[in-house]
C-alpha cells in the first residue's frame, strides 16, 4: 500500500492529467479554428471554371461558448482566405440548455455582415433556425429570426431558390434547399398535413436547361441520395462531424434517414459528390472531442482533385 507521500503523488498526477485533458478539450472546443481545405473538380464541373469558396456551418451562437468575439474572429479568418464567394450552411441559432442564452440575432448578424467576397454571401437555414426560433410557427410563410438577421446583414437566404452566377466569363448555378427537418402545416382535403420545408424537385425546376454546373446548399446531408446528376456538388453541415469523436469514432451522429452514414468530409457515390463540414458550434453539450471547429476553403476547378 502506498504511503501518504506516494498517494499524494498519484492523486496529484491524476489531477494534472485530468486538468491537461480538460484544458485540451476546452482549447479544441472554444479557442481553435481549423481551415479545412479541399480541391475538387466534381463531375459536370468544367476544369476551366475555377471557384474559391469559403464554407461555414452550425454557428449555434450562444453565450459564453460562441459569443460575438468568437464570431468576429471566425469572420476575420473567413475574409482572410479571400474567397470568390462565402456560403453559409445553416444553424445560426442555438437551443443548448447549458448556456447563458442565445446571442441576439442583431449581434451575430452584425458580425456576419462584415463578410466580403466578389460573388457575395449566400445562406440556407438549418433545423435549429426553426426549432429554436421563438417567433417561428408552423405556417408555410412563417417568420424567421435567422432569415431576418441574415437579410438585414445583406446576405441572400435561399429556401428552395436558385441563382445563376457569373465569374471570369463562366457561369454556374447556386441552389439552396429549404430545411429538411423544418415543418409547416396546411390543410389537404379538409385535414391538417405536415410538410417539409425542403422541396428538391421545385428547386431543380428553377434551374435552366443549360450547360452551367450546379452547386446545392442543403443543411442536412440526408438529401444526397435523392440529388440528381445535374448537381455537381452538394454542400452540407448539420452533423458537427459527430461532435464527440475520439480517435475518429463518433457514437452519435444526427440523421434523418438512419440507414445513411454521412458524418464528415468528401463523399463520392454513383458519380455524384457530397461535402460535409464539421462546422463551428455545439448541440446538447458544450464540448467537442476529436472534431475541431472549422471553416472550409473549397477550391473548385483546375487539373487536380484532392480530399
Amino acid at each position: 500500500m502506498p504511503d501518504r507521500r506516494a498517494a499524494i503523488k498519484i492523486l496529484g498526477g491524476a489531477a494534472l492529467v485530468g486538468l491537461a485533458a480538460t484544458s485540451a478539450v476546452a482549447a479544441e472546443t472554444f479557442v481553435r479554428l481549423k481551415v479545412q481545405r479541399y480541391a475538387i473538380t466534381p463531375p459536370g464541373w468544367p476544369p476551366e471554371l475555377r471557384l474559391r469558396a469559403v464554407l461555414m456551418s452550425d454557428l449555434h451562437a450562444c453565450r459564453p461558448w460562441v459569443g460575438p468575439s468568437r464570431i468576429r474572429k471566425i469572420v476575420n479568418a473567413m475574409n482572410a482566405l479571400k474567397p470568390d464567394i462565402h456560403l453559409l450552411l445553416g444553424d445560426y441559432l442555438s437551443g443548448m440548455d447549458l448556456s447563458l442564452g442565445q446571442v441576439p440575432s442583431e449581434a451575430w448578424g452584425a458580425e456576419l455582415s462584415r463578410l466580403q467576397a466578389p460573388l457575395g454571401v449566400h445562406a440556407v437555414l438549418g433545423n435549429h433556425d426553426w426549432g429554436d426560433d421563438p417567433i417561428s410557427d408552423f405556417t408555410e410563410d412563417s417568420p424567421s429570426t435567422a432569415r431576418q438577421a441574415l437579410q438585414s446583414a445583406g446576405i441572400k437566404v435561399y429556401e428552395n431558390d436558385v441563382e445563376r452566377l457569373d465569374t471570369d466569363g463562366e457561369a454556374f448555378w447556386l441552389a439552396g434547399l429549404g430545411d429538411q427537418m423544418g415543418r409547416y402545416t396546411k390543410m389537404v382535403d379538409g385535414r391538417p398535413r405536415a410538410f417539409s420545408r425542403a422541396d428538391l424537385p421545385a428547386t431543380m425546376a428553377k434551374i435552366a436547361d443549360d450547360e452551367a454546373p450546379v452547386l446545392l446548399m442543403a443543411h442536412e446531408p440526408d438529401i444526397f441520395p435523392d440529388v440528381p446528376d445535374r448537381v455537381s456538388l452538394t454542400l452540407s453541415g448539420h452533423t458537427h462531424g459527430g461532435q464527440i469523436a475520439p480517435f475518429g469514432w463518433a457514437p452519435v451522429v444526427p440523421r434523418i434517414r438512419h440507414e445513411l452514414d454521412y458524418r464528415y468530409g468528401h463523399y463520392q457515390e454513383e458519380g455524384r459528390d457530397l461535402l460535409i463540414t464539421g462546422g463551428i458550434g455545439m448541440s446538447i453539450l458544450p464540448v467537442r472531442i476529436g472534431v475541431t471547429p472549422e471553416i472550409v476553403l473549397l477550391e473548385l476547378g483546375g487539373a487536380g482533385s484532392s480530399n
